[in-house]
This record gives structure tokens, C-alpha cells and sequence, in this order.
């Protein structure tokens, strides 16, 4: 396996698509003050091998990370960048299929293949691979983490926000709500994402956009 030199601390949200993870990151900027990278490549064809490298080739151009392939790596990120923070967003697993289906169902990319297996990459029919993936997910990063403190679980569709995050980062509460984002609204409303996407083309490789 490809080798890559460490990197500075972070912040990692490393929680499933349609975890408010989404309203954790338009809470992380306000707080940081800097855009929070979104997704890397995932509708690159080939990205089932060049995930892990595209993602570390943008480490040092943001403070904080949402959505995937962040949420798959954290195990590397943890090696690639010491003394990080990772926040685990987390909701009710059939509410959260349904959001999946509601917003991903009819379509596939490469990255939901990555994470659901050949077949994966639409929810639609597919709520038991989905809910057992996510599960398994969640488990995984609590014992991976388990014993330590760098590991924060927010589910902000049960109230989680700014006394929580900020407590774990060590930042004073800003006087605003915690965000709340609907990201399938706003797409309907032709609104851009609070995060940024960057969207490397296959066969091409660029920088932030």
C-alpha cells in the first residue's frame, strides 16, 4: 500500500452522508472561520484507487473535513495527521436510509459502490445493505476510538450542537444558532452547499477550486 508523509492536526467529520453532517460543517466554519472541504473525487470512475491519494493531496488546504472519502478514512487520517479531532455525526438508522433514498435513489457514483459493495451505489432496494453498512460504520469507528478522547458523537437530530462541539474543540459558543441544513432543499432552491466540493476530473488533477 502507498505510503504518504504525515501532516498537521485536523478536524475530521467522519460521520455518514445525511447525518446533519452538512449543518457540523456550516457550524465548523463558523467557528474556524475557513471553508470545510466536502467531498474528493467521488464520481471519479477509478476512485476505488485513488481516494486515499486525492484526499491527502488536499490535507494541508483546510482546517476541517466533511463527507467522503473523509468519512472511509479515518483510520489513515488518524496516522497522516496526529493529535486531529474526529467527530462521529450519527441519527436513527432507518430515518437515515430514508433520507439516503430520498435524495441518492435512482442514482449511483463510484464512491457509493466504494462504500456499498458492487450493485451499492443507489439505496434504492437496497435499504438492508445500507442500514447493516452504516451500522457496521458506526461500530467500527467507536472501537476503533475507544478509550480516547479525541473522538467526538454528535447527533444533532436530537439537539447535539454548539455546547457539545465546543466543549470538544475548546472554542467559546458563538452567540448564533447551530446551524440547521437541509442540503436536498437547498439543491431544489439551486443553492450552493456551504462545504466545499472539489471536483477533480478523471485524468486530471487540480487543486481547490
Amino acid at each position: 500500500m502507498e505510503t504518504f508523509p504525515p501532516r498537521g492536526p485536523k478536524i475530521f467529520c467522519i460521520g455518514f452522508h445525511k447525518t446533519a453532517s452538512s449543518s457540523l460543517a456550516a457550524a465548523l466554519e463558523i467557528l474556524l472561520g475557513s471553508r470545510v472541504c466536502g467531498p474528493v473525487g467521488h464520481l471519479r470512475p477509478d476512485i476505488a484507487h485513488s481516494y486515499r491519494r486525492l484526499a491527502h493531496e488536499v490535507l494541508e488546504d483546510y482546517v476541517a473535513f466533511k463527507d467522503n472519502p473523509w468519512t472511509i478514512l479515518y483510520r489513515d487520517l488518524d496516522q497522516w495527521c496526529p493529535n486531529s479531532k474526529f467527530i462521529l455525526t450519527v441519527r436513527d438508522a432507518k430515518s437515515w436510509f430514508k433520507s439516503a433514498l430520498r435524495n441518492f435513489g435512482g442514482q449511483s457514483t463510484p464512491m457509493r459502490e466504494l462504500i456499498y459493495g458492487p450493485g451499492g451505489g443507489d439505496p434504492t432496494g437496497n435499504e438492508e445493505l445500507y442500514i447493516a453498512r452504516y451500522e457496521r460504520h458506526n461500530a467500527e469507528v467507536l472501537e476503533y476510538f475507544k478509550g480516547r478522547t479525541d473522538l467526538l458523537i454528535m447527533d444533532i437530530s436530537r439537539g447535539d450542537g454548539w455546547d457539545k462541539l465546543c466543549g470538544f474543540l475548546g472554542q467559546p459558543r458563538p452567540a448564533v444558532e447551530f446551524p440547521s441544513i437541509n442540503v436536498a432543499s437547498e439543491r431544489e432552491a439551486g443553492n450552493q452547499n456551504t462545504y466545499k466540493v472539489l471536483r477533480i476530473p478523471y485524468g486530471k488533477e487540480r487543486g481547490p477550486e
